[in-house]
């Protein structure tokens, strides 16, 4: 079984940092992309950033310059850096990766994480 657990969410004020971090366990064989995603009350859960295991990056227009996606292959973990922190960022906020489990027939697929949430006050 495959479990991903994101930390790292708080109370922060604007313009301060929060690092998430979320790590994966269980039988895995390998893993591809990794994600970022939030989900603000009463909105969409949308893309903040992602990474794919060749080392592509790609962010949300809303987050360039602010925030920095990061993976350690050994670690099974994936990093959010969150600088320069807004109000608009309130979300929780839910990891994502593409895994090959162990298995008789690996057979990749997206597992997530529960979420944690980020809050921002102004």
């Amino acid at each position: 079984q495959v479990q991903l657990v994101e930390s790292g969410g708080g109370l922060v004020q604007a313009g301060g940092s929060l690092r998430l971090s979320c790590a994966a366990s269980g039988s895995i064989l390998s893993i591809k992309d990794m994600g970022w995603y939030r989900q603000a009350p009463g909105k969409q859960r949308d893309l903040v950033a992602g990474i794919t295991n060749g080392g592509g990056i790609n962010y949300a227009e809303s987050v360039k310059g602010r925030f920095t996606i990061s993976r350690d292959n050994a670690r099974n973990t994936v990093y959010l850096q969150m600088d320069s922190l807004k109000p608009e960022d309130t979300a929780v906020y839910y990891c994502k990766m593409s895994i090959m489990p162990i298995m008789l027939v690996p057979t990749a697929r997206d597992y997530w994480g529960k979420g944690t949430l980020v809050t921002v006050s102004s």
